[in-house]
């Protein structure tokens, strides 16, 4: 009674890992993930061993009195990886890379006393694998699970699989292999009032016209891009794009993948090109926000859009997260980066006459919740941030003396439904009015506003399927960006770049999206 206690309890979130292991009581060593990776430790806590790694899902059992054997999910590279611990050792071994994004894993000792594994993926393709053999792991079978689980435990005496549904209840599957799968709902949860479904609205659906590569990684992976326009031929332009879990990614206008820069988990980038940083000489960079280190990524593009990494500065942000740039009055560069606390800073960049790149910080303001994406529009000197949970910001930046107050041009509830996520600018021709492009991700939309007083809502559409391209649509989209410059082709008049939080046709990593303007332009009757 008391295993499955504790089992339902872990799996409805109510208790850790730890609570759930079958290790002996007199075993002299215990496991604990902390933020920087597994620690074997001895009875009185202290550190034995250590494996480096950033996990959040991870299970462990005893591994006859003495040792422990465990598996976590390396959430930068989207595998799991087997850990045992011998005497005062952690021995680790990566195990095969699953075909699908796991959400969530724990491990079962079977009436054999083989060691067996669950992998729980976010749309509900699930596998149960043994552990044994040189190889590490080897599939066993296939599972129908609840999607979106983000917890499982195992009852190894009972032989069940409990999975906690988010809004449904406790589901309780059997973890034999031979015979058909069951399960049963074991408990459900107290019933809510149901949120509305998100209103979609009659916008019309675009079709893609290419799309990049995926993302090495499985999971939420891919966020916020970028265009560099090349300064002779746009055709042989670039896109640059994040992997939250590995990288920069830059591809060109065909979505072959072209440079990854493994510089670690970063969220947003934007770039300026032109930028007078010394006297005769211009550049093309590009920043990005580090999330490991709380910092901006500085990169350089070179006249062929070939990106390097130049310098890291330093934030005094605890949570960094999004981000973008722009060009100030006086044409040098300033980064506007936020934290998941509500708080925006105006950081300048500047290069010193003996070379190095330094960052000084000009002001701050504070909003009430999680930002990340935003865009400057330096034409009219006015900074755009989206609040994810409660519609879309604009501040006056162009005064030196301060920024203006924040005023909600555009609340969450109607057409703008939460998340806010990326922002961009389309502006035709200097001196042109120019419209605000918002992904409104709660309900897989983009809606198009006019970027002057008093913003008015154009309207909106959604990226759906060619079938003759073999190119899915895209939903729950992150960042993304326009530019207006003449790519030739079916981009003559600019370019909008996408993330697709779903890559189907066929199912894999996430990737961006690319829809010329002109299509934008057309069903929205845009001048």
């Amino acid at each position: 009674m008391r295993q499955h206690t504790l089992a339902l309890l872990m799996a409805l979130g109510l208790l850790g890992p730890a609570h759930a292991t079958q290790t002996a009581d007199l075993n002299p060593t215990q496991l604990q993930l902390d933020k920087k990776g597994l620690q074997l430790l001895d009875r009185q806590g202290r550190e034995l061993a250590r494996y480096a790694v950033r996990a959040k899902r991870w299970d462990q059992r005893a591994e006859g009195a003495q040792d422990h054997v465990a598996v976590l999910l390396d959430a930068d590279r989207g595998r799991p990886v087997l850990l045992r611990s011998e005497g005062q050792v952690l021995r680790a071994q990566d195990l095969p890379e699953p075909s699908f994004a796991v959400e969530a894993l724990c491990l079962h000792r079977d009436p054999q006393g083989l060691l067996q594994l669950f992998l729980l993926g976010e749309e509900g393709l699930s596998e149960q694998w043994l552990i044994a053999g040189p190889e590490g792991a080897r599939p066993l079978r296939r599972l129908a699970t609840a999607p979106g689980a983000k917890g499982c435990v195992v009852d190894d005496k009972q032989e069940l699989l409990h999975i906690d549904e988010p809004g449904l209840g406790l589901w309780e599957h059997s973890t034999r292999v031979e015979g058909k799968p069951q399960r049963q709902l074991l408990r459900a949860a107290s019933r809510k009032a149901k949120a509305p479904v998100s209103k979609t609205w009659d916008w019309p659906v675009l079709q893609p016209s290419g799309q990049t590569a995926p993302v090495a990684r499985f999971g939420d992976a891919a966020d916020d891009p970028a265009i560099w326009v090349h300064p002779s031929d746009a055709r042989l332009s670039r896109i640059l794009g994040t992997n939250k879990k590995q990288g920069l990614l830059v591809y060109n206008l065909q979505g072959e993948e072209r440079q990854l820069l493994e510089v670690g988990r970063i969220n947003n980038v934007d770039l300026r090109q032109g930028l007078q940083v010394t006297p005769g000489q211009s550049m093309d960079l590009a920043v990005a926000t580090q999330r490991d280190e709380n910092a901006l990524l500085l990169f350089g593009i070179d006249g062929q859009g070939l990106v390097s990494e130049l310098a890291r500065l330093p934030t005094d942000l605890k949570d960094i997260y999004g981000l973008c740039v722009g060009r100030s009055a006086e044409g040098e560069l300033d980064a506007f980066p936020n934290d998941k606390d509500g708080r925006v800073q105006q950081i300048r960049i500047t290069r010193a006459a003996e070379g190095q790149w330094q960052s000084r910080l000009l002001r701050q303001f504070q909003l009430a919740s999680q930002p990340e994406g935003c865009v400057v529009d330096e034409a009219n000197g006015r900074l755009f941030v989206g609040e994810e949970k409660r519609g879309i910001w604009q501040i006056d930046i162009g005064s030196s003396a301060g920024t203006g107050k924040p005023r909600l041009i555009m609340p969450v509830g109607g057409a703008l439904v939460a998340d806010v996520e990326g922002l961009a600018i389309y502006r035709a021709r200097p001196g042109d009015a120019g419209y605000l492009l918002v992904s409104s991700q709660g309900n897989h939309s983009y809606l198009v506003l006019d970027a002057q007083p008093p913003y008015a809502l154009r309207g909106g559409f959604r990226i759906g399927i060619n079938a003759e391209l073999g190119i899915d649509g895209a939903s729950e989209t992150d960042g993304l960006e326009v530019s207006a410059a003449n790519f030739g082709g079916v981009y003559g008049q600019g370019l909008i770049v996408v993330q697709d939080g779903h890559k189907r046709l066929p199912d894999g990593p996430q990737n961006f999206k690319l829809l010329p303007w002109s299509e934008v332009a057309r069903a929205l009757k845009l001048p």
